[in-house]
């Protein structure tokens, strides 16, 4: 099978119980409990009218302008699939529009991480599946290859593997590795239960600040005199 032009399987996926957990948690929490090393970048935006997304990555590697490989990947996806794209960040031609989001919302495809130009935006935002895409443009694509699917790819310096947890609110998207799902995840639960207390405490006026003075003294800050 040629490197380049190639479809694959995944031979694992994240559970459905373990995305349905991650769909309860601000995605700017995971990236906190994975200490802040990963991020696709802040070109990669939501498209879509409001809400996160929660899902089991489907890979595609595409050639820039090229949408053959994205069309077969939204033929293989089932219920739940985030189909993530990395085709280069390439705005010159969007790789997606109406059609393809129609057929995908029958599919039950969970949304759509696109690192190049979609269109129609109208109907991304009427349709509301989650997406985040590189940019808009009105010229459309080619249908060519090569492209692979079900291969590691790159988003930002973000890896993701087949079959990841892919997530996504107004802050961005996030991949959580399969193989850290765990305790990546009672990281976040324990980090968002603790910010819970700390609303609880700003609303009631009993937040302790202290620690921001100590910072700055022991940083040797010049405070004013008394």
């Amino acid at each position: 099978m040629p490197a380049g032009f190639r479809i694959l399987n995944r031979t694992q996926v994240a559970s459905k119980e373990l995305v349905a957990a991650y769909a309860k948690l601000p995605v700017a929490n995971v990236s906190d409990s994975m200490s802040r090393m990963t991020a696709a970048g802040p070109t990669l935006r939501p498209m879509h009218a409001s809400g996160g997304m929660a899902g089991v990555a489907l890979t595609v590697k595409s050639r820039p302008g090229d949408n053959l490989m994205l069309h077969k990947a939204i033929d293989m996806a089932v219920p739940g699939d985030v189909i993530v794209v990395d085709a280069g960040g390439d705005l010159t031609n969007a790789l997606m529009g109406e059609l393809m989001l129609a057929y995908a919302v029958k599919k039950g495809v969970a949304g759509f991480v696109l690192n190049c130009a979609i269109r129609d935006l109208d109907a991304f935002v009427e349709t509301n599946l989650p997406t985040y895409a590189a940019g808009v443009t009105h010229r459309g694509p080619y249908k060519h290859g090569p492209g692979e699917i079900n291969v590691p790819i790159s988003l930002g310096g973000m890896v993701i593997h087949p079959g990841d947890i892919m997530i996504g609110d107004s802050d961005g998207v996030h991949c959580v590795p399969l193989a850290e799902a765990e305790a990546v995840l009672k990281s976040t639960q324990a980090k968002s239960a603790a910010e819970i207390g700390q609303m609880k405490a700003i609303a009631e006026g009993t937040n302790d600040r202290s620690w921001v003075d100590a910072a700055l003294k022991e940083l040797g800050c010049e405070f004013p005199a008394d």
